[in-house]
């Protein structure tokens, strides 16, 4: 091999070892299977090592499917001063007619793709960045379990004939009328017992995890970002948290159609000759991000108007961002009565909504600097 030739390098990732195939950047070179070895650091690092005396003086380029075991691969790799990239399996390019998938086979496909320049690899967050995610997800899955308990509580009372004429749901006085009720079996009284039990259990757990990660990301990098998102109308912290956290660092999209791709919220097509045929949304990307702007697109079925809490939180942020928020408020709840009123089904606008608010979202993220010691709130010397 040359001195400066590259070495494309697919790696099988599994939870106890990694299958290894890899090819030379020569025409005509076949991907050879190197062979399985042990998903530790110490065996990663000995197979770059190897990789390195047989073939002095060649980068390496490693590559992997992104899967249930993380990024560590691809931070430990770049520690040491590699390549690497993670691919999502959903754009690996795949031949209809090819029925058998091994290990090996797919350690060699990577490597081979990987040379031809046919992987699109994916965003890899940085660990605090992953982290505040984390806690984010585990807010969301906390809130999904006690809706569920409630649910549950709620199909059991209603088996049994029981309504309630308290009207604020699940409140103090709520709970209270539900430890005096009174089932026609012992058996029955228990799981009552069991459900109200488990209901308080999971608000106090969605109450600690919501404080935590209120505090955690006043202290995150991009908290800048957060606070400046919250000028806009249905953006509130814990969306705006969820919102970037998942989406990350927005400034690589260079466009915000690339944006709205991304999340999954354009317009599948499919055309032909001189027809053009286009569906529903593609749902492809981030769901939980999409989830969340769905979720905040509902607050613009009322007219354009700012609210003592939407003031509060605009306080403090720069003339320009609060504009680009007062705009996006004011194009977006016409654009929502306009459609309404052509007779289109509410999913429908909400939707369209929800795609035109990720623009103004990156927009308002292209006015924020972040400074790496002290990361403050400025304006931005690029134009939005």
């Amino acid at each position: 091999m040359n001195k400066h030739n590259i070495l494309f390098i697919g790696l099988d990732t599994h939870k106890e070892f990694v299958e290894v195939a890899y090819i030379e950047d020569q025409r005509g070179a076949k991907p050879i299977h190197l062979g399985r070895q042990p998903c530790s650091k110490i065996a990663i690092k000995k197979l770059a090592r190897q990789f390195e005396s047989k073939y002095p003086g060649a980068t390496l380029h490693f590559v992997y499917e992104a899967g249930p075991c993380g990024y560590w691969i691809y931070r430990f790799l770049t520690s040491l001063g590699h390549c690497c990239y993670v691919v999502a399996p959903s754009l690996i390019p795949k031949k209809p007619g090819d029925r058998v998938k091994t290990d090996k086979r797919d350690a060699m496909m990577l490597a081979k793709l990987l040379k031809s320049e046919d992987l699109t690899p994916i965003y890899v967050p940085e660990p605090e960045d992953e982290a505040i995610r984390d806690i984010s997800r585990a807010r969301e899955v906390a809130m999904k379990d006690l809706k569920d308990a409630k649910y549950q509580l709620k199909a059991m009372l209603l088996r049994n004939n029981i309504t309630c004429k308290i009207k604020d749901n699940w409140s103090t006085a709520h709970l209270r009328w539900l430890t005096e009720l009174v089932l026609p079996h012992p058996a029955q009284q228990i799981v009552l017992q069991e459900a109200i039990q488990t209901i308080t259990e999971r608000i106090k757990r969605l109450e600690r995890l919501v404080n935590e990660l209120e505090n955690h990301v006043k202290r995150w990098r991009y908290y800048p970002v957060v606070k400046a998102v919250q000028a806009m109308r249905g953006v509130r912290l814990l969306v705006a948290a969820g919102i970037v956290a998942e989406l990350g660092d927005l400034n690589r999209f260079d466009h915000p159609r690339k944006l709205m791709s991304y999340v999954g919220l354009v317009s599948s097509e499919h055309s032909s000759g001189g027809k053009r045929h286009q569906g529903a949304i593609t749902k492809c990307g981030n769901g939980r991000a999409r989830r969340l702007l769905i979720e905040g697109a509902h607050s613009y079925r009322y007219s354009a108007n700012i609210s003592t809490e939407l003031q509060k939180r605009q306080e403090g942020l720069p003339k320009e961002i609060i504009e680009i928020a007062w705009q996006a408020q004011l194009r977006l709840c016409r654009r929502y009565q306009r459609l309404i009123h052509k007779g289109k089904h509410y999913n429908v606008v909400v939707t369209a909504i929800a795609r035109e608010m990720i623009a103004y979202i990156w927009a308002i993220s292209r006015e924020v600097v972040l400074t790496p010691v002290n990361p403050k709130l400025r304006l931005s010397r690029v134009p939005a």
